[in-house]
């Protein structure tokens, strides 16, 4: 009889303890004995002691209020416990360098960099003069622009360690001129140049002329309804969607495609979708442009991108498929839905680097 052995788990905690010799220790060995394996230690100065952060792998069968449980036995607090992988048993300083060389090859990575530096849940761009919550579970990143990098964090309150790497890594954006929400270039498979950037409200005409120029079949495929011209309600929520960002592709001052990242009601997913100009259409810019939403979705903490697709439409689950993202495909009623995983850690890619298609009925 084959018997099926749980796989263990990781996760990332920060503790307080009381102040007397061995407290770290029995701690330690109370996870020990529940077979419990300390991966990594940290140790965080706060105000008035320090915070240690612990890298625990444990079995399937042991939930973090167990960890939770040892820690308070032995006098301690648990101040925040998380999911971990790989990149927790990263050195600090080598996983902050790693972070700054990553964003200076690609400057629309800095939000996710500093998802990464902080193990935050999230890192948003928000537009000047927007309002920041000022709490311990926030932390906040002026840009060149005027624009601030929001990071959030649910599970720990951020400590004046993190606040200075963060402040410091501002340092590093102003003196490489690097700005969060810069446009970036990208080539099509025939060498055409193309920006991509953040929409504005002063996009609308742009992207009007956009929706004017595209097909009837482009048209229905994207919105799976007959339409020609825009209400003026659904242009702005194009432009500036409420939980959401949009993305376009600009070919000299003409828009050529747009693609939209909007939350859903489930935190790990985002609902994603893109419209490109017929003639732009089979030459890599919707690959090019799904690579840079599935960036922001894990600067955002998404796990998931979702797209609802018509049965007869074929050319998004190519494009999906060419994005090198992890793939399944399913039917649902009268649609196909298209899930690409961009998991917070990774690069985009399964560990083999090769796409993982996964078709259902």
């Amino acid at each position: 009889m084959d018997v099926a052995i749980a796989a263990p788990r990781t996760w990332l905690l920060r503790v307080e303890l009381e102040d007397r010799p061995g407290a770290l220790a029995r701690v330690t060995t109370r996870l020990a004995a529940r077979d419990c394996n300390v991966l990594g230690l940290s140790v965080l100065p706060v105000p008035g002691g320090v915070v240690d952060e612990l890298v625990v792998r444990t079995p399937e069968d042991v939930a973090p209020a167990a960890l939770v449980a040892d820690i308070r036995a032995e006098g301690g607090r648990c101040v925040g416990v998380t999911p971990a992988d790989l990149s927790s048993l990263t050195d600090t300083t080598a996983s902050a360098l790693r972070a700054v060389a990553r964003i200076l090859d690609d400057p629309a990575s800095v939000a996710e960099a500093v998802r990464v530096v902080l193990a935050a849940d999230s890192v948003s761009l928000e537009p000047a003069g927007e309002p920041v919550p000022d709490d311990r579970h926030h932390l906040t990143l002026r840009t060149g622009t005027g624009a601030t990098l929001v990071a959030r964090r649910g599970w720990a309150p951020f400590t004046d360690v993190e606040a200075a790497r963060v402040a410091a890594f501002g340092e590093i954006l102003t003196a490489a001129v690097i700005q969060a929400d810069a446009p970036t270039a990208v080539l099509t498979t025939d060498g055409a140049g193309v920006v991509l950037r953040h929409a504005t409200a002063e996009d609308a005409a742009s992207v009007a002329d956009l929706h004017s120029r595209c097909s009837a079949a482009t048209l229905f495929a994207r919105y799976h309804a007959g339409i020609r011209v825009l209400p003026r309600r659904l242009l702005h929520r194009l432009l500036s969607p409420p939980r959401g960002t949009t993305l376009l592709a600009l070919s000299g001052p003409a828009v050529i495609g747009l693609a939209q990242l909007v939350r859903t009601t489930t935190p790990a997913e985002a609902e994603i979708s893109l419209l490109i100009e017929d003639g732009w259409q089979n030459r890599g810019l919707g690959t090019a442009m799904l690579r840079r939403l599935a960036t922001t979705a894990r600067a955002a903490g998404h796990r998931e991108l979702i797209a609802w697709c018509l049965p007869s439409e074929l050319a998004f689950a190519r494009t999906a498929a060419n994005s090198g993202l992890p793939l399944s495909v399913r039917r649902e009623s009268n649609l196909v839905r298209i899930s690409l995983r961009v998991t917070p850690g990774q690069n985009g890619q399964n560990q083999d680097g090769e796409v993982q298609v996964e078709v259902s009925e």
